[in-house]
């Protein structure tokens, strides 16, 4: 079968550095937040990263037939590997190669993010919690991992909590977007704990919101809030200064968590978010002050 190329074209005129650019900002994401505060290199590179990732997940949040959606991701493999190779056709990551070798970004660390996003295609729900880890750490984990390497870290330890943090920071996304999800056909939280806390599925695709939802929701707050703890724990303080957009991400979503908590997790009629005004200040506070 004939690979299908991935319709995000670039406008004629565009750069592939304009096309990224453009992706990461109009994405309205936390995350371009705290790339604007790091030097030009830096954030060329992390923002090419990210653009690779936002075209690879609307893949599967934007194609609904599962079989186009998977031909798309195999054509991402294979331009993964003509990246690699020197061939790279797609602006998103003719504009990440210039960086690959400066910040050590591997094809595994991209296929991975790649895998990470087929899981989707193919599974809709989690038995337990060491299976959704699994899925959180392609799509999240490696993600924190190339991005503590364009940060700046110098540390082998960093490798570690820039894991912990993207774990911490992808359980958030999943507390935040469970009726949005639900209404994708898919429920992140897992099996077993659904059980513990007697909410079952059709409760959640029904957006029947309880006492044991909250409960359920509370629960999954909770570790998060110790995921954002284990992580700052795990960060050698020789890198803090280098890591501080992660930092700020950790700042913004852990505050966003506060407001999912305490809007009662009435997370299943609407997205809770944050103001651009407001992502901008933590970002600022904690580049300033260096404090959350």
């Amino acid at each position: 079968m004939q690979e299908s190329a991935p319709s995000h074209e670039p406008p004629p005129m565009s750069t592939p550095q304009e096309y990224v650019q453009q992706k990461a900002a109009a994405s309205g994401s936390s995350f371009y937040y705290a790339f604007l505060f790091l030097p030009p290199p830096r954030r060329a590179a992390i923002t090419a990263f990210y653009a690779f990732c936002r075209e690879v997940d609307d893949v599967v949040d934007e194609v609904s037939d599962a079989g186009v959606a998977a031909s798309k991701l195999a054509w991402w493999r294979g331009e993964v590997a003509r990246a690699f190779a020197g061939q790279a056709t797609h602006p998103a990551m003719q504009a990440l190669m210039p960086h690959a070798a400066a910040y050590g970004i591997e094809s595994r660390h991209l296929l991975a993010v790649i895998e990470g996003c087929e899981m989707d295609l193919t599974q809709t729900r989690y038995l337990d919690f060491p299976a959704l880890e699994r899925y959180c750490h392609l799509v999240a984990g490696v993600v924190g991992e190339v991005a503590a390497r364009i940060f700046g870290q110098t540390q082998e330890a960093t490798t570690a909590y820039a894991h912990k943090l993207g774990l911490a920071l992808q359980l958030t996304n999943i507390i935040r977007d469970v009726g949005d999800d639900a209404m994708r056909g898919r429920i992140y939280l897992p099996i077993n704990e659904l059980q513990q806390f007697d909410v079952k599925a059709h409760e959640i695709t029904n957006r029947a919101h309880s006492p044991r939802f909250v409960a359920l929701m509370q629960f999954q707050a909770d570790r998060a809030r110790r995921c954002y703890d284990e992580a700052l724990a795990l960060l050698p303080d020789a890198d803090r200064r280098a890591q501080k957009p992660g930092l700020m991400m950790a700042s913004i979503y852990r505050t966003l968590l506060d407001e999912v908590q305490a809007e009662n997790f009435q997370v299943l009629h609407q997205r809770i978010s944050l103001t651009p005004l407001r992502k901008l200040w933590l970002a600022w506070k904690m580049q300033a002050l260096g404090r959350f």
